[in-house]
């Protein structure tokens, strides 16, 4: 299958770079996977990073982007899964959302979206809209990079409105009648990294070297981020219930 070229030439470098990081993508699954159950729905799947684990870990999935190149790179990457239940693009800020995707409205048990809330405006309708597309009782995990004075040149390149507390994020739950069960901070030590390149050295790509470092020595970052009880982090998820 012919690929489409990919548009979002920044946010494919940087999925490419994070690829190749196997150690902090499997982290990151395995802080998620637990809180998701029965048929689940990645939004923003992008390169597959994430939803590779999910699959050969046999879960229900269906994987969808905003952009259509990278679905059907998800399509290639993936067909051969039989527990994949598809690949397609959700847009959740659709102005005719209900209508556009009213096959899968209160249709999945979870629903996962990380990184992906900040490139959206309006946040609060986001929300909302994956609200909508779960079974009443479903959880939605919300995974988003933490505290806007961290806010530098590799969120201006990757199109970050915004960055989030637990307290603001958690905000956007009540605000839409999600019971929040579950909420901590992820990666303390990943903060260093993203300040000093970002902030001090102003790059506008996460360097691949560094990046490199990091994913060799996770081990010691998880144990990090166990000692520090979670308290701070360079990402801030939330679990909530409808």
């Amino acid at each position: 299958m012919k690929i489409e070229a990919i548009s979002d030439k920044k946010g494919k470098e940087t999925l490419d770079i994070i690829g190749e990081a196997d150690n902090f993508n499997y982290w990151m699954f395995q802080t998620i996977f637990p809180f998701t159950t029965g048929k689940t729905l990645e939004i923003g799947s992008g390169l597959g990073n994430i939803s590779n684990f999910f699959l050969k870990e046999g879960s229900e999935i269906m994987l969808t982007d905003f952009r259509s190149e990278y679905c059907s790179v998800l399509r290639q990457k993936f067909e051969m899964y039989p527990n994949l239940l598809g690949v397609d693009t959700i847009d959740l800020v659709h102005p005719n959302f209900d209508n556009e995707y009213k096959d899968y409205l209160n249709y999945f048990d979870s629903v996962f979206a990380l990184n992906v809330i900040e490139h959206i405006e309006n946040d609060r309708l986001a929300i909302e809209n994956c609200k909508k597309l779960l079974k009443q009782g479903g959880k939605l995990i919300i995974l988003v990079p933490s505290y806007n004075n961290l806010y530098n040149k590799f969120d201006e390149e990757l199109g970050h409105f915004r960055r989030y507390t637990k307290r603001s994020l958690s905000k956007l739950f009540i605000d839409n009648n999600l019971k929040i069960s579950h909420s901590r901070y992820f990666n303390l030590i990943g903060i260093t990294g993203w300040f000093f390149s970002g902030t001090i050295l102003k790059k506008d790509m996460i360097p691949a070297s560094q990046m490199k470092i990091y994913n060799k020595f996770v081990p010691l970052w998880k144990i990090l981020d166990k000692l520090s009880l979670n308290l701070f982090g360079l990402s801030t998820i939330i679990i909530g219930r409808k």
